[in-house]
């Protein structure tokens, strides 16, 4: 069995027309088509769009290079009971 992945166009008249080179010859064989109709790719939302204020990545990258964030100790873990 094998299987092909394939994008086509459907005209006007509302008909796919297939053309698949399956290297078989005078042979049988069951062919199943499943076909999904694609959406249109949707340009993505500007920042603005998604409701942040205009400007707002370039004036907050980078705002806290001279105040680097430290992380402390964290403490030490529970002793836990092993897992049978």
């Amino acid at each position: 069995m094998q299987s092909i992945k394939l994008c086509s166009h459907v005209g006007a008249d509302g008909i796919l027309h297939l053309s698949i080179p399956t290297g078989i010859t005078d042979k049988e064989i069951e062919v199943t088509v499943i076909y999904q109709q694609l959406e249109p790719s949707v340009p993505p939302k500007t920042p603005q769009e998604l409701g942040w204020p205009a400007g707002f990545f370039e004036q907050t990258a980078g705002s806290l290079a001279d105040d680097p964030i430290q992380r402390y100790p964290q403490g030490e873990y529970d002793t836990r009971e092993p897992l049978e």
